[in-house]
């Protein structure tokens, strides 16, 4: 049987890695693009003018206005604790090793769908079973052939049908890691080109409906009262949204807004009442991740039932349901981790000490370097913003940025190990096995 491809909706990639970088030195040291100095360039300028500014003075004018070098010990015990305490590689290098774990949960995850699901024998068919003791009771080995042949042909159309359901559980786990990528750059719907050909076309719209934080909002409008009395006559609102009614006011022709009701008002009237019917703010609603995972449950459940995965038992079902869990937990750590920001106090705090100290230094090394000090306190300002500027590049580590991690090559790269897998692996050990074998 044919192997069924992703090449037909994937954009063909390459299979080989690609290396992270090179290493150079001189050109690190003269390369400004992708470097930490177009963000602090305006900060370090504005050091080195209040330094020229004290060296101008002091110079020119003969006005000293020199500081005791007691001060700089003092500021710069503290700066450096500050700085040490800066904690943003702490938060890169744990979103990459969650992302990693998730990639390597969702690889052994394919590879046990891939291998592992197949289609049970029937009751007394199973290897080293029936035909074999056919074989040995004196059959020809070309009825054995034949029957042998009968049987595949009547198992084509279910071994079709299982393998599109297990391209399809690939696929679910290929969108959970989309998924959470966008989810992680606040980046909401499921309306994204990666996403084209991965997402199953009935899942896009089962994950609107079961309310993700992505889908749009209903709205219904009624435009009389009637409509009102079939929702109390039992027409009663999905039991996934919670509706809310807003009555917007009536405007006589005249213009004078809502008329004030009396002991004559009739309780139905010939006027029209607009009614917006639309969801809650409050609506229950779902990341798209874990709506995946729920679903990859759900087929792995379905695998079990119709006896795919009887072959490797409970422990393997175990194993698969635990694959999804991690997934699960992978997720939300990366959550944490975008969703904890660094405190705003303490980044106040680093910028109000190290400008301070910046700003001390020229008052203090002018009276011994004289105009010698102001390339070396913009020396020392580009080091100390720098490692400022590059913890703050750093700590939301999933963006698009060059600083960020590199989630769309890890999503490629994941993409095509998939799609070989299914053009080149075998499904299971099924066609290895030998009817005739003793």
């Amino acid at each position: 049987m044919a192997l069924s491809s992703l090449g037909s909706i994937l954009n063909k990639l390459p299979v080989q890695r690609r290396k992270l970088r090179k290493y150079t030195w001189l050109v690190d040291v003269l390369r400004v693009q992708d470097s930490i100095i177009p963000k602090i360039i305006g900060p370090v300028l504005t050091v080195t003018a209040l330094a020229l500014a004290v060296a101008t003075v002091s110079e020119v004018y003969g006005h000293h206005l020199n500081l005791s070098n007691n001060v700089l010990p003092l500021l710069s015990v503290v700066v450096g604790l500050i700085l040490v305490f800066r904690t943003s590689y702490d938060r890169y290098n744990e979103g990459r090793k969650d992302f990693g774990t998730m990639t390597a949960t969702t690889r052994t995850l394919s590879r046990l769908i891939w291998v592992h699901v197949n289609l049970p024998f029937p009751a007394g068919d199973k290897p080293n079973g029936a035909l074999s003791s056919l074989f040995r009771s004196g059959t020809n080995a070309d009825s054995m052939e034949t029957i042998g042949s009968l049987a595949a042909q009547g198992r084509a159309v279910a071994e079709d049908r299982m393998t599109a359901e297990k391209i399809r559980a690939v696929k679910l786990l290929l969108s959970f890691i989309l998924s959470v990528v966008h989810y992680l750059r606040n980046e909401p719907g499921i309306e994204y080109a990666d996403f084209e050909g991965i997402l199953p076309e009935d899942f896009k719209h089962n994950a609107v409906e079961l309310g993700t934080d992505s889908a749009p909002l209903l709205l219904n409008r009624y435009a009389t009262h009637a409509a009102i009395d079939r929702g109390r006559l039992g027409h009663k609102p999905s039991k996934g949204r919670r509706a809310s009614f807003q009555k917007r006011k009536s405007t006589s022709a005249t213009g004078h807004g809502d008329i004030e009701p009396s002991q004559t008002t009739p309780l139905i009237g010939d006027d029209h009442t607009t009614v917006e019917f639309r969801a809650r703010e409050t609506s229950p609603s779902l990341p798209l991740p874990l709506i995946i995972a729920h679903e990859l449950t759900r087929i792995i459940y379905k695998f079990r039932r119709r006896g795919y995965i009887d072959v490797i038992g409970p422990s393997g079902f175990n194993t698969m349901n635990t694959c999804v869990t991690v997934l699960v937990d992978q997720f939300t750590a990366l959550e944490r981790v975008a969703t904890t920001p660094i405190p705003i106090s303490y980044g106040i705090h680093l910028k109000q000490c190290v400008t301070l100290y910046l700003f001390s230094l020229p008052f203090t090394l002018v009276q011994d370097m004289h105009w010698r000090m102001v390339p070396l306190v913009t020396l020392v300002a580009f080091t100390l913003m720098g490692i400022e500027g590059i913890a703050d590049a750093i700590e939301m580590p999933f963006g698009k940025e060059t600083a960020d991690l590199p989630l769309d090559r890890f999503c490629e790269a994941l993409r095509s190990e998939i799609e070989y897998m299914i053009e080149r692996l075998p499904q299971g050990p099924e066609d290895d096995i030998d009817p005739f074998d003793t």
